[in-house]
């Protein structure tokens, strides 16, 4: 596997401890999820139904702002590996430093990958890949820049797993265009990763391959009724953006007493500038909160951010150790 967040097991063989006595800070989930409530006993013991499936199919729309066709799959990871199916192979180049499962996706397929620094070096691509907002760095484009590139590409990808919070940057509105490709994560911001799911939208003839590369059961029951729920609650949607906005000026104050520098972010996570990484990763682990450190930038630290009052007060506690 490659280098991702949520590795507790690795911080558990360095730093002991069970699961449950970790504050995990290294991912971008919200940790204060969605309130699942009741999923119903046929959730779990019926294949789902094609009616079942279209519905969670009209909430995404309604959450994404969209009337493109889309598909639900077992997260954004599960469209990023179906990406080399979609056409014959070619030139790739993905905006980078970002999530790297594209790069080795792409790479193990076949494709000659090239990662680059700027938008304009996109061009030229038979496939252009770009995470808005980026991971880890929170670079953002606006929905203009990135359609001002689609006639200069051969596909597009626009990987949005950051987005929910920032729907202003979301190209889900206009992805019915030919040759581009929205992907989007629901496990993040609704703080359910564990369901795995989440979407591809495009239009009808690029969807229509995803569908049926991903099979006739794509997700679960248990994840079509809880995602049906939480894509239609705008109020929670709201509140949770509202908060997040003002828990990052919490962690940045925070990471600024530490003459922590902040690279950037998302609402869900914040990147730093330190000393050296690795020592604040250790300082942070001695009290059971992982972090993530990334293997080519010494320097940078992620943290996702804390959900309940006692986690702040933990991260608190253990910076002014």
């Amino acid at each position: 596997m490659r280098e991702h967040g949520g590795n507790l097991d690795l911080a558990q063989r360095r730093f002991g401890g069970r699961a449950e006595d970790w504050i995990d800070l290294s991912t971008g989930i919200n940790r204060l999820p969605y309130p699942v409530g009741e999923v119903s006993s046929r959730a779990w013991s019926a294949l789902p139904s094609r009616a079942e499936i279209e519905a969670l199919h009209q909430a995404a729309r309604h959450a994404y702002r969209t009337s493109a066709a889309l598909v639900a799959m077992g997260g954004a990871q599960a469209a990023i590996q179906l990406l080399p199916q979609l056409t014959p192979r070619g030139r790739a180049r993905i905006l980078a430093p970002t999530y790297n499962e594209y790069a080795g996706v792409l790479s193990a397929a076949g494709w000659d990958v090239q990662e680059v620094g700027e938008l304009d070096a996109l061009a030229g691509a038979d496939l252009a890949v770009i995470v808005n907002p980026n991971n880890p760095d929170g670079r953002c484009f606006a929905p203009k820049d990135l359609l001002a590139l689609l006639p200069r590409v051969g596909r597009l990808v626009i990987d949005e797993s950051f987005a929910d919070a920032v729907p202003q940057l979301s190209l889900a509105p206009e992805a019915d265009r030919p040759g581009l490709l929205v992907l989007r994560s629901f496990g993040k911001f609704y703080g359910l990763a564990g369901l795995r799911l989440g979407f591809a939208i495009g239009n009808a003839a690029e969807i229509a391959r995803l569908a049926t590369a991903s099979g006739p059961w794509p997700v679960s029951g248990a994840a079509i009724a809880i995602g049906c729920r939480a894509l239609r609650d705008d109020a929670w949607a709201k509140g949770t953006s509202e908060r997040l906005a003002r828990d990052c000026v919490r962690l940045d104050d925070m990471a600024r007493a530490q003459s922590w520098v902040l690279v950037g972010g998302t609402p869900l996570f914040r990147l730093y500038e330190t000393a050296d990484a690795l020592a604040a990763q250790e300082r942070l682990a001695r009290g059971q909160i992982w972090s993530r450190v990334f293997a080519q930038k010494p320097t940078w630290l992620r943290l996702g951010l804390p959900g309940s009052e006692s986690e702040w007060a933990r991260l608190a506690e253990v910076l002014t150790r």
